[in-house]
């Protein structure tokens, strides 16, 4: 092919009346992901927490986090499915957890779930299998003192959360932001 006759190929594509819509649309979606990226919203599908936006905040109050969890349970996480493609250094999604015990707190773990402070949270016993029917392995039951520099994430939103109960304590280095619900269903 001649270079006019690849200006030509060219010119006709750009006139096409479906190129811009397929570039324009895809251009769009990216722009606005990214837009939202640097305003701080979060999508949240997962069932741990109520779906819809949330908004990262300087609130040190905020009690809801996002952190890429550790190894092994990132791998963990990441072959069953547990999270989808996204930002964090293994190339998954990080995780949208409620705070629920900070340092010197006292958290009981047992099969019948999570206490911080001598209250129960609901919806916080470990499952011995997942979704799919392969086991689940909680983090050791007893009772742990929360150690400085870590915290406990668990959803009494939803008894199949993937959280504390399976992986323990977190570093609080780990957490990338703290986020509160912007819009919510």
């Amino acid at each position: 092919m001649t270079m006019i006759g690849l200006f030509a190929k060219l010119w006709r594509a750009l006139r096409s009346p479906t190129f811009w819509p397929g570039i324009t649309v895809p251009a769009v979606l990216i722009g606005l992901f990214e837009l939202w990226s640097v305003v701080g919203l979060r999508v949240n599908v997962s069932p741990s927490l109520p779906i819809g936006l949330y908004i990262a905040t300087i609130d040190a109050r905020a009690n809801l986090v996002e952190f890429c969890p550790a190894e092994p349970f990132a791998s963990l996480s990441i072959s069953r499915g547990y999270r989808d493609r996204g930002s964090c250094n293994d190339g998954a999604a990080p995780l949208l957890k409620p705070i629920v015990a900070v340092a010197g707190d006292t958290v009981e773990f047992s099969a019948g779930g999570i206490a911080v402070n001598g209250r129960r949270l609901p919806n916080s016993a470990p499952l011995t299998k997942d979704t799919k029917g392969r086991p689940l392995l909680p983090w050791p039951f007893g009772r742990y003192i929360v150690a400085p520099g870590t915290v406990w994430v668990a959803s009494s939103y939803h008894p199949r959360s993937f959280d504390s109960r399976y992986f323990g304590p977190i570093t609080t280095a780990a957490i990338r932001d703290r986020v509160k619900p912007f819009f919510t269903l």
